[in-house]
Parts: C-alpha cells; structure tokens; sequence
C-alpha cells in the first residue's frame, strides 16, 4: 500500500464511491484542469472491465431465458403425458441443455464477482489519481490567487499613497498662486500671463 493510500483509506472506508467514468460529474472535471496520462490509463482499463462487466450481464439473461424455455419445453412434454422415445430423448436433451446453461452461468457469475472487485479497486485508483490531480490545481490557482491578492493590497496602498499626493500637490500650487497673487498684485501677473483656473485647480498660461 502506497503512502497515498495509507492516508486516505481509513477515511474512505464505508464509503460509497460512484463509478467514476460513468459519472457527468466526474468528466466536467477535467473541464477545469487538465486530465494526466496516469488517469486516461486508468479510464481505459475501468471502461474495459465495465464492457466486461455488461457482456457477462448479458450473457447470464440470456442463459436464464433459454433455461426457462428448456424448462418450459420439459414441463409440456410431461404434462402432456407424450412418453414416446422421441419425447423421452427431447427431455433428456433439454436437461442436458439446462445443466449446460447452469456451468455457464456459474461460470459467468463467478467472472462477475472478481471483475466487480477489478471495478472497484480500479475505481478506487482513479479516484485518488483524480483527486490528486484536481488538488494540485487548486494549490496552484491558490497561490496564484495568493499573488494577485497581494497585488491589490499594494495597489490599495500605492493609491491612497497617490491620492494624497495628488491633494498635497493641488494645495501647493493653490497656495503658490495665492501667495504670488498678494505679493506681486494681479497686475503683474496678468503680465506674466499666469491666470488661475479654480474649477481644475491648476494654474494655465494663455498668451494673446
């Protein structure tokens, strides 16, 4: 047992785990991050033993519908009181039939058993590799979202920085102009052209 299953084991136990590959959920997965080698591999092999798994179905109703007609074909001759040579062989073959179809089906539900367990243990497999996969994506948008959180602290911070500044500067050329206004007088600063514009609180040069 892997290190991986050691840690995760004891907390799936009892638990119901869906057969992934047959599950929508499971493919829109891998429409958020990207699907690894690891777990194609064992898409493949669990679709196989699924295939599988529906052929052997299938095969065992199959056994039960002939054996239901053969039993069906024995109870008719007998009810019917035909003990001719020719009934009498048909009996024998159907039994023989029957018997047949019991091997089978022995056979097959055996087969089902220990390809239910490979589902299992294969479905179990993929769930980790899933999981591991889908983690390490949210680790990595993690610190990503990480980054990009601190990016916007510091813009928050740089902008208020810059706000202040932005105020500080307008109040400075406020004062500036009002100051060289009392002590040159308008006059002389219509000479030098320097007219101050309140609404955008920046002083403009105009020249006729």
């Amino acid at each position: 047992m892997s290190r991986k299953e050691e840690i995760y084991k004891p907390a799936l136990v009892g638990k119901n785990i869906p057969i992934l590959t047959l599950d929508n959920k499971w493919h829109r997965l891998f429409t958020q991050t990207e699907i690894s080698p690891e777990i194609k591999v064992k898409e493949q092999e669990l679709n196989e033993l699924l295939k599988r798994q529906g052929k052997l179905n299938h095969e065992c109703k199959k056994l039960r519908t002939i054996k239901a007609k053969l039993r069906d074909e024995i109870v008719s001759l007998m009810d019917g009181g035909n003990e001719s040579p020719a009934a009498q062989k048909k009996q024998e073959e159907n039994k023989r039939l029957i018997e047949d179809c019991n091997e089978r089906l022995e056979a097959d539900q055996d087969e089902l058993l220990d390809i239910e367990k490979e589902i299992n243990a294969v479905n179990y497999d993929l769930m980790l590799l899933s999981m591991e996969v889908c983690y390490e994506a949210i680790r990595d948008n993690t610190a990503e979202i990480e980054q990009i959180d601190k990016w916007i602290n510091q813009m928050r911070i740089d902008l208020k920085k810059n706000v202040v500044r932005k105020q500080q500067k307008e109040v400075f050329n406020q004062n500036l102009y009002t100051y060289m206004h009392d002590i040159f007088g308008p006059e002389v600063i219509e000479i030098f052209d320097m007219k101050y514009n309140p609404e955008q609180k920046t002083p403009t040069a105009e020249r006729e």
